[in-house]
């Protein structure tokens, strides 16, 4: 029989603390679950070496998977180079990066980048299945800093990560805009983490080496003139009459391309009769502002000067809107020249061009990049400076990639020059790596070696490129580089004129730079 006062005093109090005892358990749990979940980050990657920044929706970082940063249009030619990478065997290749904002939601950008990614895969593709087997192969990846270049030094330190194997970085190509965060992200890489640069389309003189005999980014290249090649080439193709030119230029601080765009024309405008027109873009150039207003103004004091010929340094954003007001101006009887940079490559895409303007004795015209008909026409093309067969090598890429196998790559363009300039400056990048000695046994040259080819990229050994030829001073300066000269035709299409140059003249076949242009 059951004692029941033992039960009712050891049983019940036995589950008591039992039961006391799992009511902590599961307190302390919860409170400990609580406090792991509060102290547990959100999950922000995105693909591997890809990550959204605190603070940011963005994707930036380093994909070498097929990711496209969520960017739709990107997605067929980003899946081309995944296909192209997953065929080189381990320890065969060596890795070129392409950064650029691939997320910026500029439209103009957007359409840039693209295209540049096309250029450079084409390149890919090319050193790795139609160059005589030559080694190494090449692994393309893409590098993402984010809208406005934002996130760039997060990027540059997994790049830096990235010299080792199995990557075996050596050389990061794109560095496509003359802004301050690409001017930081350049000499990080170049002067501090030592890794070869190939500039696309940055063209800011301060992005540059060679001034006053220093070279402040050891290890940058670049296939795009300065502009002030740009400038001395548009010079001596239009013969402008200073007294008959002014200057409206941008006030704004910290764009390098706007900076040395307006040194070039006012160095080209000595002893002008009038005084440059300025305007203050916004922080952001891609954003409207209030400069159109300021540019009502500045066509009416134009309208009140002799001038025919203006030279523009400014953003393409405020060159639109600029053409736009020059369209509705009161002196439409006088017929007027605007003359700018390559930004003038923006202007056939975009929607907010006023097309009306171009009507009304309005002539824009622009120093381009590359121009697809700049070397198309054996017959009309320059004999020295480039060449048709070059050109022609690549359009056959270009063709080949429509169809499956090399492509399909997503729709091409060439006329705003990204994609020839792009697929020339990864050209660059393959010869400087494989012109370079590798150590022992190892097919990748150390990343001090690539950086070191530059100097010798001239002569017989110059870069033939889709753009032109590519002859590099012992700074990394393209020497005499062709510069199409491009009008923008009345429906808004990028009408080729001709190839200027920035010496007045092509190159000699030699295509050795005098001295001290590299000295």
């Amino acid at each position: 029989m059951r004692n029941r006062l033992r039960y009712h005093v050891w049983y019940s109090t036995r589950q008591r603390i039992v039961t006391s005892a799992l009511v902590a358990a599961l307190l302390t749990g919860g409170t400990l679950i609580a406090v792991d979940q509060a102290n547990d980050p959100e999950d922000r990657s995105c693909a591997a070496g890809v990550e959204r920044p605190v603070g940011s929706d963005e994707c930036v970082g380093v994909s070498s998977s097929g990711f496209e940063f969520a960017v739709p249009e990107l997605k067929d030619v980003v899946q081309a180079i995944d296909r192209e990478n997953d065929t080189l065997e381990k320890d065969s290749y060596a890795t070129v990066a392409l950064m650029l904002p691939f997320t910026s939601t500029d439209m103009g950008m957007r359409t840039k980048i693209l295209h540049e990614t096309q250029g450079a895969y084409l390149q890919q593709y090319r050193a790795n299945r139609e160059s005589n087997g030559e080694m190494p192969k090449i692994r393309l990846v893409l590098a993402n800093t984010g809208r406005n270049n934002a996130h760039w030094e997060p990027v540059v330190e997994r790049l830096d990560g990235m010299t080792d194997a199995p990557d075996r970085l050596r050389v990061v190509s794109g560095v496509a805009t003359s802004s301050a965060p690409v001017k930081a992200a350049v000499a990080e890489l170049t002067a501090r983490k030592g890794i070869a640069v190939v500039g696309t389309t940055i063209t800011a003189d301060d992005i540059a080496n060679g001034a006053k005999g220093k070279d402040p980014y050891p290890g940058l290249a670049r296939v795009s003139p300065t502009n002030r090649d740009e400038a001395r080439a548009l010079a001596h193709f239009g013969k402008v009459r200073p007294d008959k030119a002014l200057l409206v230029q941008d006030t704004v601080v910290g764009d390098y391309y706007t900076d040395t765009l307006k040194a070039a024309f006012a160095g080209l405008l000595k002893g002008a009769p009038y005084e440059p027109q300025l305007f203050t873009s916004p922080e952001d150039p891609t954003e409207e502002g209030t400069t159109p207003n300021t540019f009502r103004q500045i066509t009416h004091l134009i309208c009140d000067t002799s001038a025919d010929t203006v030279y523009f340094a400014g953003r393409h954003t405020q060159l639109r809107q600029f053409i736009n007001a020059l369209g509705a101006r009161g002196c439409r009887d006088r017929a007027f020249t605007v003359l700018t940079g390559d930004e003038g490559s923006y202007l056939g895409g975009d929607k907010k061009l006023n097309r009306a303007a171009l009507s009304t004795r309005v002539t824009v015209r622009y120093a381009a990049l590359a121009h697809p008909d700049a070397w198309a026409d054996a017959a009309k093309a320059p004999k020295t400076g480039g060449s048709t067969e070059a050109y022609e090598t690549f359009t056959d890429l270009l063709a080949r990639a429509a169809k499956p196998g090399l492509g399909p790559i997503g729709a091409t363009s060439l006329n705003d020059g990204q994609a020839i300039i792009a697929y020339d400056a990864l050209a660059l990048a393959v010869h400087g790596i494989r012109q370079a000695p590798g150590e022992g046994e190892e097919l990748v040259p150390a990343p001090a070696e690539v950086a070191g080819q530059w100097a010798r990229v001239k002569g017989s050994l110059r870069v033939e490129g889709a753009s032109g030829w590519i002859c590099l001073d012992n700074h990394g300066n393209p020497h005499n580089k062709a510069v199409p000269v491009v009008e923008l035709a009345r429906d808004g299409s990028q009408r080729f004129v001709e190839v200027a140059w920035p010496e007045g003249e092509p190159p000699s076949k030699t295509c050795l730079p005098p001295g001290g242009a590299g000295s």
